[in-house]
Order: structure tokens, then C-alpha cells, then sequence
């Protein structure tokens, strides 16, 4: 089975230090006599929570979907001879929780430094800091690639070779509005196209055949 990773509450506990820290700047500005400092400290704690907020899914039952590895919108869906790349850009309003596409084990990890283009250009994809996960679904290869943007410079990834992993999962967060990429077999049917909302987990882009 899965490891299951622990939670606090319904916010990543990556998200933590930056929830607890403006509440210490709003402890001082009340100290000091400023409620305006203080207020802002508050606003900021809240907008942080919000960012890191992590809320269930429920991955469909269909056997051969495919789900969204994270929410936002299709900003590109690529098909060529070796497979289709599916693009979904995360604006810094989206739940930044990346999940498993898949259900399998985790059979590659690879990290490539790089710089921090505009996640939403197509050259994100090669040129910018990412991570890759491949899973293996017992009969295909499936890759999930996060991708560092302009302000998000810090992926967190929590599975390692080896590690099994269930549809829909919880496999890592990108800070602060990011990308993240779907890389399938030529043979899986896409079912979704530019434009479209996603939610992590939960949206089906592809079916099995």
C-alpha cells in the first residue's frame, strides 16, 4: 500500500512557516501600537494560508483514467510519434498540491537545475528548474514533470524510487505559481484541450485503451 504522508489540517505543512511568521510580525505590531502593520501581518498569514491549502480529491473509479496532476488550465496538449504532453499552468491562486496521474510505482526521479522563465511559455518546459517523476502503471511508463516558474523557485517532491503510489495521490508542491507537465504514451486517448479548467486528482485528461 501507499505510505500515507502525514497532514496538518487542510494546509501542506511546508505552508507553516510562512502562516506562523506573519502572525509573529502582527504580535509586534500590536506591541508597537500599530494596527496597521498588525493587520496587514494578518492579511498576509491568511493569503499564505489560502496558497498552501490542501484539500481532499476523489479520483474517479474508472480504471483507465488518467487524472489531472495538478489544478489550473491546459495551456498546451502536444501529440507526437513517441507520446502527447499535456501542459497545465497553475496561477498562484490554484491549490499548488501536485498528485499522481496514475497509480504504480515511482521507477525514475530526476531534477535539472535550470532558470525561471514565465511558466506559461512553451520553453518552460526545457529550460526552466523541474523534476520529474516516472511512475509505472504495471504495462506503460507515465512521467510527471514539475516545473519552477518566474516567482514559484522551490519544488518540493515527496516520493523517491521505489515508492508506491495510488491515483491521485499527493506527490509534492511548486511555491508561488508554477507549471507542471504530463507526459503519456501515444496510445492513451486525451480527453481534454487548451483551455480547459483541471482540478488535481480528479479531472480525467486520458483513458488506458
Amino acid at each position: 500500500m501507499p505510505r500515507v504522508r502525514p497532514r496538518f489540517g487542510m494546509v501542506a505543512r511546508e505552508g507553516w512557516p510562512f502562516i506562523i511568521a506573519p502572525l509573529g510580525g502582527a504580535a509586534l505590531g500590536l506591541a508597537l501600537g500599530a494596527p496597521l502593520l498588525a493587520a496587514g501581518a494578518v492579511l498576509l498569514s491568511g493569503a499564505m494560508a489560502f496558497f498552501f491549502r490542501d484539500p481532499e480529491r476523489h479520483p474517479p473509479a474508472d480504471p483507465r483514467a488518467v487524472v489531472a496532476p495538478a489544478d489550473g488550465r491546459v495551456v498546451r496538449v502536444e501529440r507526437t510519434p513517441e507520446g502527447t504532453s499535456i501542459s497545465i499552468f497553475l496561477s498562484i491562486l490554484d491549490v499548488h498540491i501536485n498528485r499522481a496521474p496514475v497509480g504504480g510505482r515511482v521507477v525514475a526521479r530526476r531534477h535539472t537545475p535550470g532558470r525561471f522563465v514565465i511558466a506559461t511559455r512553451d520553453e518552460a518546459s526545457t529550460v526552466n528548474e523541474r523534476n520529474e517523476l516516472v511512475i509505472d502503471d504495471g504495462s506503460r511508463l507515465i512521467t510527471c514533470r514539475q516545473v519552477a516558474g518566474v516567482v514559484a523557485r522551490r519544488i518540493v517532491c515527496w516520493k523517491q524510487v521505489g515508492d508506491p503510489v495510488a491515483r491521485g495521490e499527493r506527490i509534492g508542491l511548486i511555491r508561488f505559481g508554477s507549471r507542471t507537465d504530463l507526459l503519456l504514451p501515444s496510445e492513451v486517448e486525451v480527453t481534454v484541450a487548451v483551455g480547459d479548467r483541471v482540478r488535481g486528482g480528479e479531472t480525467v485528461v486520458g483513458r488506458m485503451p
